[in-house]
């Protein structure tokens, strides 16, 4: 896993993201979810839950979901009030800390070798040529995508809007600033210095309020995401798939890579009122890995709150699909057959320490966003092509396939084991000094060195840091990239929006993705890159759709010369 300021926010009448005055919390207080009943007015439920003793502090009246305040008993009385479909504990809050651990480390996958293993028709514009950036030569997934053909016919309509819903995204940074659309980003997010038990999550607030502008990344995901689809084609630094395309941060993801269900349906909902085109999403909504209806080794409260969960991503992925936005998801870095899941050891993941063992029966289990309606599943591959040994695969549910990085690629080659395998992509440079990446004047440490990070100086003095990584978290916005100039080519032209259905975009990203066959043998053995074998994968399927690259491998040339031919 942030305008006028007046007229866009009057323009979204579908998102009341109302902020209550609260009293102080007492130590009993207790956070819940409260869903309402489709149909249901939300001021119904609202009143409910004033009237069972709880205090609104966020709700989402596109999706009828609400965060709430309330002491113990409250599920109990507000069940009761009519128009409420679903209730559970969310989370205690107003306790004193009591100890303190690391930020949560939410995928080592993706650092892997870093230091050690680890109305008018868009055929009837004329756009821009743009060519490539001095850096592009360290990206072979550009390269793959055929972004540096697919730019001298189709480099992106600015009008058209890509959200990151990660973790947010540096605007400071030269290759994001350019494109970055400051009046539609938003942060739904509250940073969390630590949980109930005092464990540190997001460590201290970097700004007064708790709540970071729209235009800064303490994680450094989101930013890594948004300059694989758009960093600019600007003569400096490097430039993702789609470098005229907007950026748009809709932050759901807090600093420490936790995407926690509210902010992540406020975030989906306003994708739709705000006009976006495509979301990009690289992460599972926490904290639970597959979110079940009735499983066994859950508590009823764990159980209902999962049930919660699954219906109120389930309406926001509709809702964001019915306004128009193309919803582009990572496949999984859990190395696992997606229809044939093994037992999840890692939810809950919040508050730490609380995960217990259970067994996933995909019947009634699903891992969200990526389980939920009209998600492009992307999985990811290395150089090579061969499927990267950390993505999930499987014939059910995957899309399509795009460069993710893999470290441990090229096995008996020179660059077996080397950051070149991974995606160099923008990162932030407050975030790079404070993982001691780089030091307060912007050189490189040798930790650095180490973990492949690069900068850039312009002309002005301002600095731009780069690092690479891996995961399908770097596959799925190479996808996002080629379905924005999907609609940038072919999406109908009204005033200074461009509009296209999802379902159409995601036709031409299937159809003109290029065939990649299963490998021979069909089973991967990835004990000899170093990898236990319950990682050895299997690839089922034809060529023409398989479970390791599904349709194909995205392509941004072929899309946007041939995806007409997808729209007959």
């Amino acid at each position: 896993m942030r305008k006028t300021l007046i007229a866009a926010v009057s323009a979204l009448p579908a998102l009341l993201l109302t902020v209550v005055a609260t009293p102080a919390q007492s130590a009993t207080a207790i956070e819940y979810g409260v869903l309402a009943a489709e149909g249901v007015s939300p001021d119904v439920v609202a009143r409910g839950i004033q009237g069972s003793g709880g205090t609104v502090l966020r709700r989402n009246d596109a999706v009828g979901l609400f965060t709430v305040s309330a002491p113990d008993g409250f599920a109990a009385k507000v069940a009761k009030v009519r128009g409420v479909f679903s209730v559970s504990l969310s989370r205690p809050i107003g306790q004193v800390p009591t100890g303190a651990k690391l930020k949560s480390s939410r995928d080592a996958v993706e650092k892997e070798g870093v230091g050690s293993p680890a109305g008018l028709a868009a055929k009837n514009r004329a756009p821009k040529p743009v060519g490539t950036d001095p850096l592009d030569d360290n990206q072979w997934g550009l390269k793959s995508v055929r972004s540096d053909l697919a730019r001298t016919k189709q480099a992106g309509d600015r009008r058209v809007k890509v959200g990151i819903l990660d973790t947010g995204v540096d605007a400071t940074n030269p290759d994001i600033a350019p494109n970055f659309d400051r009046a539609l980003s938003r942060n739904f997010t509250r940073d969390i210095p630590f949980d109930e038990n005092g464990n540190v999550v997001d460590g201290p607030c970097e700004f007064r309020g708790c709540v970071d502008p729209s235009d800064v990344d303490n994680g450094g995901h989101g930013t890594h995401v948004a300059g694989i689809i758009a960093a600019a084609a600007n003569g400096f630094g490097l430039s993702g798939v789609a470098p005229g395309v907007s950026i748009v941060n809709i932050r759901g993801g807090q600093d420490s890579g936790f995407f926690f269900l509210q902010p992540v349906v406020d975030a989906l909902t306003y994708s739709g009122d705000a006009g976006l085109n495509v979301v990009n999403m690289s992460f599972f909504v926490d904290p639970w890995l597959y979110n079940c209806d009735n499983n066994p080794a859950d508590t009823p409260e764990q159980q209902a709150q999962q049930r919660l969960i699954k219906t109120a991503i389930t309406r926001a992925l509709n809702y964001a699909h019915r306004k128009g936005v193309t919803l582009v998801s990572a496949y999984g870095n859990q190395h696992t057959d997606n229809g044939r899941p093994v037992p999840d050891t890692t939810s809950p993941d919040y508050p730490v320490n609380t995960t217990h063992t259970r067994t996933i029966d995909k019947a009634t289990c699903a891992s969200l966003p990526s389980d939920g309606p009209h998600v492009i599943n992307v999985a990811s591959f290395g150089p090579s092509q061969a499927k990267a040994d950390y993505s999930t695969y499987g014939l059910q549910g995957i899309s399509v396939s795009a460069p993710g990085g893999y470290f441990r690629d090229g096995l008996g080659t020179p660059w077996y084991r080397t950051l070149d395998n991974e995606i160099l992509s923008t990162y932030p440079r407050n975030v790079a000094e404070t993982e001691g990446l780089i030091d307060a004047a912007g050189n490189v440490t040798p930790d650095g060195v180490a973990a492949g990070v690069k900068t850039v100086t312009t002309k002005g003095g301002a600095l731009a840091v780069y690092r690479p990584l891996q995961g399908t978290s770097m596959a799925s916005p190479h996808a996002a990239g080629v379905a924005a100039l999907i609609v940038s080519q072919f999406g109908k032209v009204k005033g200074d929006r461009v509009t296209m259905d999802p379902d159409k975009v995601e036709r031409v990203l299937a159809g003109t993705a290029a065939k990649i066959p299963c490998p021979t043998p069909r089973t991967v053995d990835y004990t000899v890159v170093g990898r236990p074998a319950d990682w050895n994968a299997t690839c089922e399927g034809t060529l023409d759709f398989n479970g390791f690259y599904g349709h194909g491998g995205v392509d941004a040339w072929s899309a946007v010369t041939h995806g007409a031919d997808f729209l007959r």
